[in-house]
């Protein structure tokens, strides 16, 4: 097996398992086993650390979305003060990924995770420069300008769950489809305007009141 052919084993080995096990709690043990890799030394000797390996993962999918969230950054900005074209910059591309098949549903409950837990990791920046070339927080600071009105607190945990929300219903709904086959799925269409709908509605729903206790 070619030095390349290996580290592709690797990065999808390990796509997989940071997706199913979280990317902090994934045997990279297992990883090389499942790669087809006895010399246990193989992800550092092709990645330098988990870090780097979750690094080459994510990239696997930066140009498609990159390009993506561009185009419909360009039309929000066409459209100032209105929060739907915002909203379709993160969900359109997610849904789109996800029909990619495996890896782009692995990466968005990566991604699912990563942002949701951005605030307590230990990984390096690097892991975190990786999801910003994807323009999604070119997203995250328009939707911010747009909820000026909330307190700062509020915009940033609602724009982050909302964000959030949608990334891992995309993908967890695409393994759904896979792993419970039985279940009378919303067809792609309706689920997509739901998804919208319902991030549209997080984002729009009145600042809450402040606490007397």
């Amino acid at each position: 097996m070619s030095s390349e052919t290996t580290r592709q084993a690797l990065i999808d080995a390990a796509c997989r398992a940071f997706a199913e096990n979280g990317v902090e709690r994934a045997s990279l043990l297992e990883i090389t086993r499942q790669a087809g890799q006895r010399n246990r030394g193989a992800v550092h000797y092709h990645f330098g650390s988990r870090a780097g390996m979750l690094v080459a993962v994510l990239e696997e999918q930066v140009e498609f979305l990159r390009g993506y969230v561009g185009d419909l950054l360009a039309r929000a900005e066409a459209r100032p003060g209105e929060l739907e074209p915002l909203v379709d910059a993160f969900v359109e591309p997610a849904v789109a990924l996800a029909a990619q098949g495996w890896k782009g549903q692995c990466f968005l409950r990566i991604v699912a995770e990563l942002l949701a837990t951005q605030s307590e990791t230990s990984l390096p920046p690097a892991v975190y420069d990786v999801i910003a070339s994807t323009r999604v927080y070119e997203v995250s600071r328009l939707l911010d300008q747009q909820l000026a009105e909330l307190p700062p607190a509020v915009r940033e945990l609602r724009t982050t769950l909302t964000i959030g929300f949608a990334v891992r219903a995309v993908a967890e709904r695409a393994k759904g489809r896979v792993d419970s086959p039985q279940i009378e799925w919303l067809d792609d269409e309706t689920f997509e305007a739901d998804l919208k709908a319902m991030c549209l509605a997080m984002l729009s729903v009145a600042a809450p009141r402040a606490s007397t206790r």
